[in-house]
């Protein structure tokens, strides 16, 4: 069984051609590995052997004599025209870029942050070998099975004023995700998107700027789209994805699209506004709203409490001897068994957003 580290290295060393192959197998059609060649300029060798670069990350590629080659099941390989074209009214303030693979899209763009590239700058990318995800966790995904991608946005203010900008991020999420068909989200404090109580999101938020400002942020996402069983056994944690949420696999293209268009307009709001402006929207949204949970801090302490929404500044609010504590940094999960005073409860249906 290959180790970890020599499955990545192959997968860095993949050849721009298994991407031009994967992008003419992502209809999950067959095509002969003799049409292939021909139309890539290439030997069949140099076929044949991308196909096995594909399956090395985990595609299911079926080959049928006489037939050729064809994906299991059909991808959807991210396009810049079809992005803007879905981010519509605010496609101009945004500059995409997508890449192959690529180990981090957040660290890349903080380097070209510190490089001066500009506000709205996108970067995409169809495989991340070196997601990361809050507190240093990695974030697992898959090629063409994922949609990983880093926002670089520029504000006047310094990084005090930016306190609940993850949250704000989650509230775009939200608000795509309605747009996409996909209604019954909750958000877990502070940056995780979940559906069904599974994680469908995650936010990865960077900064950089002097206190007083001006001030630069890196937003990364990672949204499931369609999940292998082998990527799922990875995660360590329940997994939902857009593939078992709607009707069919949205198009990857559109789905990035539609969060830019959402994340510019709340952007916008929380530059004018603060996250005051959309909390209540968040606190609507919230999946432990008035539930009893566990807050694991920092030094490793824990403590109970009602979850009670957030405040303007994005702190967590928790009842907790009768006062409300505000808590800016924890680990958060819900008590809805164990001990007597902490029993299950049955939460009132939630509106969609």
């Amino acid at each position: 069984m290959q180790d970890d580290w020599r499955f990545g290295y192959s997968i860095r060393r993949m050849n721009t051609v298994s991407f031009v192959v994967l992008r003419a197998l992502a209809d999950g059609a067959f095509h002969s590995g003799t049409q292939l060649a021909q139309t890539l300029g290439v030997t069949r060798g140099t076929v044949w052997n991308s196909v096995r670069e594909l399956e090395s990350t985990g595609l299911a590629i079926y080959r049928v004599r006489g037939r050729g080659y064809r994906l299991a099941a059909p991808v959807s390989m991210l396009d810049r025209a079809a992005i803007l074209s879905h981010a519509g009214a605010h496609a101009a303030r945004f500059q995409v870029e997508i890449c192959d693979v690529i180990d981090s899209t957040n660290t890349r763009l903080m380097q070209r942050a510190a490089a001066g590239a500009p506000s709205g700058t996108v970067l995409a990318c169809e495989l991340q070998l070196g997601g990361r995800g809050r507190m240093g966790r990695v974030w697992q995904s898959e090629l063409a099975g994922a949609l990983t991608f880093s926002v670089l946005w520029r504000f006047d203010q310094g990084a005090s004023a930016l306190a609940g900008l993850s949250l704000a991020v989650a509230v775009a999420l939200v608000r795509a995700l309605a747009k996409l068909g996909v209604t019954n989200v909750e958000l877990k404090w502070p940056n995780d998107v979940l559906a069904n109580g599974a994680k469908l999101a995650g936010i990865l938020i960077e900064m950089q700027g002097d206190a007083l400002g001006p001030s630069t942020v890196v937003i990364g996402i990672g949204l499931n789209v369609s999940l292998s069983p082998a990527t799922r056994s990875k995660i360590g944690q329940p997994a939902a994805d857009l593939s078992t949420l709607c009707d069919t696999v949205p198009d990857r293209s559109r789905v990035l699209g539609t969060v830019l268009a959402e994340l510019a307009v709340v952007l916008d709001v929380f530059t004018e506004r603060g996250f005051a402006a959309l909390r209540s929207e968040w606190t609507r949204a919230h999946a432990y709203q008035d539930e009893h949970v566990v807050i694991r801090l920092p030094s490793g302490f824990t403590e109970q409490g009602i979850a009670r929404g957030v405040a303007d500044d994005g702190a967590l609010l928790v009842e907790t001897g009768g006062a409300i504590r505000h808590v800016h940094s924890a680990e958060v999960q819900v008590r809805r068994s164990g001990s007597a005073e902490l029993q299950a409860r049955d939460k009132p249906a939630r509106r969609p957003i």
